[in-house]
């Protein structure tokens, strides 16, 4: 790729984009973060030190005001400002990235993206886990057949933490599009529909667990594709002995993989892609195995090498799209289909059927 990297605009410093996007944004070819918007004088110094080139605003409107001088904005602010900065940054002829959930309701990403249509502009949904090691190597499996023809799809999200956290991503506020069914729920829904196709029927289950939590903590979701394959999906913040991350049976084999990527506590513990050899590698131990009528916890199966994970590739791609034309990675029609999944299992949950699409 060549010629003057494309400057940035990120829009919150908080765990979003401080983790995730001005990493990946600071590490890719072809793109430079410019500045980042936030108010908080803590996080503006954060910023600095981590960056010491780039420019600190305190609100939104001071991007959209000098909008010839950038080329791209990223949303990773709190989700009830997703579709409005969105929308701006659009307005102000600039193209966009919007972490997930793009926003509250299906339709609100449709009409975002009829306007990024009608504008010409990029309008792509940060849906990292697409490139995590596990969903990478599973990918694989399927598409090269090892497992047959696949049958069920069981996802876990699990974390063990008794004592809610607080902050807009636990709080019972509807207009705050917090819970576990938007915020884990948003890729583990993607990754099933990435995998097996459109949802045709939606049953779900969500509950608030602990004292003093406001959203839901611990929800499963059934899907059935219209591929035939059934999906069971678990997000939960509740789980005090964690199941496997992956469980898939086929006609011909299984496969089980237990543990996350590691993708994640890499940022946090502030290592950067591009400067680690071995980034989104794990150790042999972890890798899952593939077999049938045998149990892995046992050791039956072959052990499957993972994939690295890359959600270095994410931002690679976006600058591609910009530059080149590329396709869009992850476009906000796809978050839409992902959204009506999770509109469809909050009915379900709440009314306690079973909803078609």
């Amino acid at each position: 790729m060549t010629g003057t990297p494309l400057r940035v605009g990120l829009v919150g410093y908080g765990l979003a984009g401080s983790v995730f996007h001005a990493p990946l944004i600071a590490a890719t070819e072809g793109l430079a973060l410019d500045t980042v918007v936030t108010s908080n004088p803590e996080r503006q110094a954060q910023a600095r030190a981590e960056f010491p080139d780039v420019r600190v605003a305190a609100a939104p409107d001071e991007l959209f005001t000098r909008a010839d001088e950038l080329d791209l904005v990223v949303v990773a602010s709190p989700n009830k400002t997703h579709v409005p900065l969105a929308a701006a940054a659009l307005k102000a002829g600039l193209p966009v990235v919007v972490d997930k959930p793009i926003a509250g309701t299906a339709a609100e990403a449709r009409d975002l993206a009829s306007l990024a249509e009608e504008r010409g502009l990029l309008l792509s949904v940060f849906q990292n886990r697409r490139w995590d090691n596990d969903f990478l190597t599973l990918r694989a499996l399927v598409a090269e057949g090892e497992l047959g023809d696949v049958w069920r799809f069981e996802s876990r999200f699990e974390r063990w933490r008794p004592r809610p956290k607080g902050g807009w991503r636990e709080s019972g506020d509807p207009a705050e599009i917090g819970g576990l069914l938007y915020d884990l729920g948003s890729h583990v829904v993607d990754q099933a529909l990435v995998l097996f196709g459109p949802a045709t029927a939606v049953y779900a289950e969500s509950d608030v667990r602990r004292p003093g939590a406001e959203a839901d903590d611990d929800t499963f979701i059934a899907l059935t594709h219209a591929s035939g394959v059934r999906s069971h999906l678990y997000v939960s913040a509740t789980t005090a002995q964690l199941g496997p991350r992956f469980r898939v049976l086929g006609s011909r084999a299984g496969y089980v993989k237990y543990g996350l990527d590691p993708q994640e506590p890499a940022l946090r513990e502030g290592r950067r892609p591009g400067t680690a050899p071995d980034w989104g590698t794990e150790s042999e131990e972890l890798w899952g195995r593939l077999g049938a009528g045998e149990s892995p916890v046992t050791g039956g199966g072959r052990p499957v090498p993972t994939l690295p994970g890359d959600y270095p590739a994410y931002y690679a791609a976006v600058a591609a799209a910009l530059h080149d034309g590329a396709p869009n990675p992850v476009t906000a029609l796809e978050a839409a289909a992902a959204l009506d999944v999770l509109e469809a299992a909050r009915r379900s949950a709440r009314d306690r059927v079973e909803v078609t699409l």
